[in-house]
């Protein structure tokens, strides 16, 4: 009779071992390849072509129409006429920085508006101008 008892007990507690190392391993692999199906779902900006017209000449290329949230140029593009309005990221030292990188001296007064563009005053060759410096790092001055 105790054998039999042993022998009842020894299957319940390995039994359980048993399935335990069975469900942490379904989980483990169910968790590892959930990860690998995720992974290779997502596509990134750089693998989609840009939209093209095509032309007499051949094909162009059109520019698209959404806008970095950063540029990562050299220098900050000081051709826009007007600031683009966008979440800026710049701080306060970044902005006044990249506008004396462009030859603006004594920037003052620096502070971002309702659209998250850093407005300030400056010096230009001599005089006295307002400076705004938008989320894409385009400076623009009147």
């Amino acid at each position: 009779m105790n054998i039999i008892m042993y022998q009842g007990l020894y299957e319940r507690i390995f039994g359980a071992i048993e399935m335990n190392r069975t469900i942490a391993a379904a989980l483990l692999f169910s968790t590892l390849g959930g990860g690998v199906v995720l992974a290779q779902t997502t596509t990134s900006p750089s693998q989609t072509a840009p939209p093209t017209v095509t032309t007499g000449a051949g094909v162009t290329t059109v520019p698209s129409t959404k806008m970095p949230a950063t540029v990562t140029t050299n220098g900050p593009n000081t051709t826009a006429e007007t600031p683009v309005a966008g979440a800026n990221s710049f701080t306060m030292a970044q902005a006044q920085k990249r506008m004396e990188d462009q030859g603006y001296t004594q920037v003052s007064a620096l502070a971002r508006d309702d659209k998250s563009i850093w407005r300030g005053h400056a010096m230009k060759n001599g005089k006295a101008v307002d400076v705004a410096l938008d989320y894409q790092g385009n400076i623009t001055a009147n």
